[in-house]
């Protein structure tokens, strides 16, 4: 695929510069040289170098206690990458295997993606069907404790991995309750990426929780039951992406050309122009034209938001259930010569209409709130500020506002409901959602004489009736008389 090769492409590309770093001289260019080009070595700041060669020294020679030179080596190599961005990392030989192992999508531990917070790792969902998600581990959990051992206190690089079947007891904080230990047992993780079932005659449904080596050819294959059980061709399809961490980018783009014709897929935009690439769709529809509904939530990041992207801005589907993370950022992997690697953020992902997905995330054409009476009491309201927006150190957004709303995470079969309705009849969940507030102060008002003037309720900016909304274009229309879609542990 066009995408294998731009990766492949930017590993030649940037390698020289990671070559000439572990090898070269540290020798400037010469000024007087016209023709010299600069180098990446000829702009090392050889002073800090020094500085930071004072620094080891000491550190070596006078710490209280013996410090092992290549675990001081390596905390520093570390830091320099963590300070960049909260997705830029440096990974030992271990660490590179493990995160080719959540490419091709099985490896042992507990089926969680995290990320690295202040003495915390902090979960941005549970992969389902995981020891993880059945043990009750949810997005916006922070793991503090591992064994009974704090985080910062923890030496491997890996901690929740482990040998299938053995157990780790997990130390949780959730907002409004106390730390509470979960017990885990490892498990080999074989996620299952797709997964799909009809809704209603004629409409189908399919779940992707993950994007991996599998994922492109799962979706065809799992379209093509749906549509052999709906008699030759859907009505429609729900395409749930709702806690979906991203993956492997080429499977969201391959997905994304299996339900387009034609128009961009998604372009990405970097220092330099080997990191700049655009991606276009190849004819051929799997629906033939059936309309899509995509479901999001701010668990959806990275590779989900470049497929909810790709599929609105080319008005093949609408977006509804809440705004999604804002993972907006490319991650190319560079090998060094002693095993280790080191990933490094080279770009940003852009939707075909050109706008920035970081730290703004998607945000949906209907928007869809928890139900109250469904929502499990153990949600902890920092779910409220679930976003990249709010990851200390992260990359400006283009189009990133302060003070912007962040998502909230979906759960249950509700929203699933309303993207079938929204599906079968578009603009009725945003109209019904209007009626409903309009509704409330006159089912709950006082008789005049005892009414206050701050009883009485309008609908929010969110809630547009169904002549505001957007519509879809060609391949989303439903016509009136129609009846009623960076590391796992």
């Amino acid at each position: 695929m066009r995408l294998a090769r731009l990766s492949a492409a930017l590993l030649f590309a940037l390698s020289p510069a990671l070559s000439l770093a572990q090898t070269a001289p540290d020798k400037p260019a010469r000024a007087d040289d016209p023709d010299a080009k600069e180098s990446v070595t000829s702009r090392v700041p050889l002073d800090e170098i020094r500085r930071f060669v004072s620094v080891y020294n000491a550190v070596r020679a006078a710490y209280v206690d013996p410090v092992d030179d290549k675990k001081l080596m390596q905390s520093a190599v570390r830091g320099l990458l963590l300070e960049l961005d909260p997705h830029s990392t440096y990974f030992d030989k271990e660490d590179a295997q493990a995160f080719d192992e959540q490419a091709t999508g099985a490896y042992e531990g507990i089926g969680v993606e995290l990320l690295q917070e202040d003495n915390a790792l902090k979960v941005v969902s549970p992969i389902d069907d995981t020891p993880a998600a059945r043990a009750g581990v949810k997005a916006g959990d922070l793991i503090i404790a591992i064994d009974g051992t704090p985080i910062n206190a923890i030496d491997a690089s890996e901690p929740l991995r482990g040998k299938a079947g053995s157990q780790v007891v997990l130390t949780i904080a959730r907002e409004g309750q106390k730390p509470f230990d979960v017990t885990v047992v490892r498990e080999t993780i074989r996620v299952t990426s797709v997964r799909s079932k009809m809704l209603e005659p004629g409409y189908g449904y399919v779940r992707i929780s993950t994007f991996q080596a599998d994922t492109g050819a799962d979706f065809q294959k799992h379209v093509a039951q749906l549509q052999a059980q709906a008699g030759g061709k859907l009505k429609g399809l729900v395409l749930d992406l709702r806690s979906n961490p991203g993956g492997l980018l080429t499977a969201a783009v391959q997905v994304a050309d299996d339900l387009l014709d034609r128009g961009g897929i998604v372009s990405t935009r970097g220092r330099i122009s080997i990191s700049d690439a655009k991606f276009d769709a190849t004819p051929g529809d799997l629906l033939n034209g059936a309309p899509v509904v995509v479901l999001t939530d701010a668990g959806s990041a990275s590779a989900s938001e470049v497929l909810a992207g790709a599929l609105r801005d080319n008005q093949r589907a609408r977006i509804v259930g809440s705004r999604s993370f804002g993972k907006g950022s490319v991650q190319t992997v560079l090998p060094l010569d002693n095993g280790d690697s080191v990933k490094l953020t080279t770009a940003r992902y852009y939707t075909p209409s050109g706008r920035s997905i970081q730290a703004t995330g998607i945000v949906p054409d209907v928007e869809l709130q928890p139900d109250p009476a469904t929502v499990p009491k153990d949600i902890p309201a920092s779910l409220a500020d679930y976003s990249e927006a709010k990851l200390p150190g992260h990359l400006r957004g283009d189009d990133e506002a302060a003070g912007s709303k962040a998502g909230v995470v979906l759960s249950g079969d509700g929203p699933i409901q309303s993207a079938l309705q929204e599906l079968k009849h578009p603009g009725s969940v945003a109209a019904a959602a209007a009626a409903e507030a309009k509704a409330k102060p006159a089912a709950t008002a006082k008789p005049a004489a005892e009414a206050k003037p701050a009883a009485t309720q309008t609908p929010t900016p969110d809630e547009k009736p169904a002549a505001e909304a957007p519509q879809a274009g060609k391949h989303g229309t439903v016509e009136p008389a129609e009846p009623a879609v960076e590391g796992n542990k």
